[in-house]
């Protein structure tokens, strides 16, 4: 820990990771509109496709936009700037010629395979790094329920993915058609099948006999369940584009931007450095003025992404820049604020790396040396 890192006020030990009312808004009712969308579908006969309006709500204004949250306390904070210059130099640089050597080595279906597991391992990670916040928010410390609270979100979150890749071919990818590599024995989606049940049926038994000990973990449990939920309903239970995007997307980028905007006030609120920096004043106009600002950055990364490589929505973007020649060191380039995304926030919530964010988690005791897994991991 810095000698003099900040103390950053923060709940103490409890059942919720921010406030009952914010876990429930950032958690519960993402994971709630997206299956009332599963649900209502039929009723409402909704496209299997993802029509457009709903790739504005869903992937430019939440997927899209909280990948750029990251820069808020990161490159808009002159104080954390200064603790890894390096980091946030190399990362992107590092970023960008991996990219157009993988797009030189296998073009742009190999570009986007390796971009595609990235970005399912950051999304998995992300899931067991709420788990392991929730465990520590409460002061859980036995290995066992650390054991199984981990292999419950990771059958959550893996189960479906071998049954994806086992499966015939889905009407929905990742990123683009054929990003996965397709052909798993099915007899390895069915063992899986059987210790998912095995482990959800575990942790539920485990959890009733902690209820008996001490407060129920309201907050890991909704954790748990929306994870296994959405999960399983957008990847096994359905076959459509629009239902895999609303149960991927709600509830992974609302509480990483919910985790953006209370941390980053919290520390431009004990740090005068930070508050002076243009990411604490940004977050100073509030909830709203943190969001249009993603959204209005999220819109011009689209715009290029359109105009230089997709040719999708004209009308929403404006018409081709000409550069379907240059893909190859394009499409590298447009997918670094996605890569620096992913690489720095295996640093960034890892409280043994970040003092300032153990001093946030602990309400100002100092940080244990061994850092938890964090998402992409948050803190």
């Amino acid at each position: 820990m810095n000698a003099g890192a900040p103390t950053i006020a923060a709940p103490g030990p409890g059942r919720w990771l921010f406030s009952a009312r914010l876990d429930l808004a950032v958690f519960a009712l993402p994971a709630a509109i997206a299956l009332a969308v599963v649900a209502l579908a039929p009723a409402l006969a909704l496209p299997a496709d993802t029509p457009d309006a709903a790739w504005i709500a869903l992937v430019l204004m939440v997927d899209v936009a909280h990948v750029w949250s990251t820069a808020f306390v990161t490159y808009l904070d002159p104080a954390e700037l200064r603790r890894r210059p390096v980091l946030y130099a190399a990362v992107p640089l590092a970023g960008y010629a991996a990219g157009v050597a993988v797009h030189a080595v296998g073009g742009a279906a190999l570009f986007w395979r390796v971009l595609a597991y990235l970005a399912v391992f950051h999304f998995v990670r992300q899931q067991y790094g709420w788990v392991a916040l929730y465990r520590a928010r409460a002061g859980e410390r036995d290995r066992a329920g650390a054991i199984v609270d981990g292999l419950t979100i990771y059958a959550a979150t893996l189960y479906p993915l071998l049954w994806w890749h086992a499966a015939p071919e889905r009407s929905f990818a990742w990123f683009r058609p054929g990003d996965f590599a397709a052909g798993l024995p099915a007899t390895v989606a069915s063992v899986a099948g059987a210790l998912y049940l095995a482990i959800l049926a575990t942790y539920v038994a485990r959890a009733a006999l902690d209820a008996r000990r001490r407060p129920v973990a309201w907050g890991k449990h909704l954790v748990v369940a929306t994870t296994a939920a959405c999960w399983y309903t957008g990847i096994v239970a359905t076959d459509g584009d629009l239902t895999f995007t609303v149960t991927n997307v709600l509830i992974h980028g609302v509480p990483y931007a919910a985790l953006v905007f209370v941390y980053g006030r919290a520390v431009a609120a004990a740090d005068p450095v930070t508050a002076a920096g243009p990411g604490a004043r940004l977050l100073a106009r509030g909830a709203l003025g943190f969001a249009a600002t993603l959204w209005a950055v999220a819109y011009l990364e689209e715009l290029l992404w359109d105009r230089a490589v997709w040719h999708d929505r004209p009308y929403l973007f404006g018409g081709d820049l000409g550069l379907d020649h240059a893909h190859a060191f394009i499409v590298p380039l447009l997918a670094v604020p996605q890569l620096t995304h992913y690489v720095l926030d295996g640093f960034l919530w890892r409280r043994g790396q970040n003092p300032r964010l153990a001093l946030w988690f602990r309400g100002g005791a100092p940080a244990r040396p061994a850092a938890p897994p964090g998402p992409d991991t948050p803190p």
